[in-house]
C-alpha cells in the first residue's frame, strides 16, 4: 500500500512514521511513504505558498496553484486518479470503519493544508474526500494524516506480524477491546481471571467476548446501544436455544 502526503512539513510527517511499527513495515517494503513538499511547486522568485485572504480575515491562505501542481504531479506519477484526501474539520469523522475501507486501497493521497486552510479553487479542481479526526481545529493537516496512516497501515496484512492482530482490538466488532494482562499472575494484590489461566480456549473467548461487551456497555454506551441493536436477532436465537435445551431436560 502506498500513502502519498502533500504537506509543507514534509519530515515532520517521516520523522513520526519512520519509526516503530510503520517504520518497520516501510523498511520491509509492506508499505511506502511518498512526502511531496508543496513549497517545491511554487513558481514565484522566494517561493512563497500563502497569501492574504480576499475580502480581509486574520491568517495566512495557501495558493491554489502550488497545491494543484504538486497534486497533478503525484497523480500522474501514480498513473492514474487516486484515492484523496483533505484533512479538515468539516469533513466526514474518521473511525475504525473507514480505516478498513481505505486500507484496500492501492494508493492515498493526504492533503495537508495549513495557516487558514487551502484556496478553494484547487479543492473544486482535486474534489478530494474532507476527513476529520473530530470537532477541533489544529495547526494544520500533518498530524491527522500521521494518525490515519498509522491507523491503516496497522490493517494491511502483515504489518502487526499476526494476521489477527489488528482483528481483536477496541472497536472491533462495535465493541471495545476486552481487558488483557501479563506476568506475573499477581501484581499489589489484584490477580489475572482465573478462566485466562485454564487453558480452556472456548472459555476463553466467551469471556472475551461477554467482558468487551460489558465495558462497551459502561465506557460507550452508544456504541452498545448499536451494538445491541445489530445483533438483537443473535440474542433471541440464543436465547431460544437454551430455552430448547431446558426443555429437553
Amino acid at each position: 500500500m502506498n500513502f502519498h502526503v502533500l504537506t509543507l512539513f514534509p519530515e515532520m510527517i517521516q520523522n513520526a512514521l519512520n519509526e516503530s511499527i510503520t517504520g518497520r513495515a516501510i523498511n520491509k517494503g509492506l508499505i511506502s511513504l511518498n512526502t511531496v513538499n508543496i513549497r517545491d511547486y511554487a513558481t514565484n522568485k522566494y517561493k512563497h505558498v500563502d497569501d492574504y485572504c480576499y475580502g480581509g480575515g486574520s491568517g495566512m491562505l495557501m495558493q491554489a496553484e502550488p497545491v494543484w501542481l504538486c497534486y497533478k504531479d503525484v497523480e500522474k506519477k501514480i498513473g492514474k486518479r487516486p484515492r484523496v484526501l483533505y484533512m479538515s474539520p468539516q469533513g466526514r469523522t474518521f473511525d475504525q470503519k473507514f480505516a478498513e475501507e481505505l486500507s484496500k486501497e492501492d494508493d492515498v493521497v493526504f492533503l495537508c493544508g495549513h495557516y487558514e486552510g487551502i484556496d478553494e479553487r484547487a479543492l473544486e479542481l482535486i474534489q478530494p474526500e474532507e476527513v476529520s479526526l473530530g470537532d477541533f481545529v489544529l495547526t494544520g493537516g500533518e498530524l491527522p494524516a500521521i494518525t490515519m496512516i498509522d491507523c491503516i497501515s496497522r490493517l494491511v496484512p502483515g504489518v502487526l506480524g499476526k494476521d489477527d492482530s489488528a482483528v481483536y482490538e477496541t472497536f472491533y466488532d462495535g465493541l471495545v477491546e476486552y481487558p488483557q494482562y501479563t506476568r506475573p499472575e499477581e501484581y499489589m494484590g489484584l490477580t489475572v481471571p482465573k478462566v485466562l489461566l485454564s487453558g480452556d480456549h472456548k472459555k476463553v473467548e466467551e469471556w472475551r467476548r461477554n467482558t468487551a461487551i460489558e465495558r462497551t456497555k459502561i465506557k460507550r454506551p452508544d456504541m452498545y446501544e448499536k451494538y445491541m441493536e445489530e445483533h438483537k436477532n443473535d440474542f433471541v436465537k440464543k436465547k431460544q436455544k437454551r430455552v430448547n435445551k431446558s426443555s429437553e431436560i
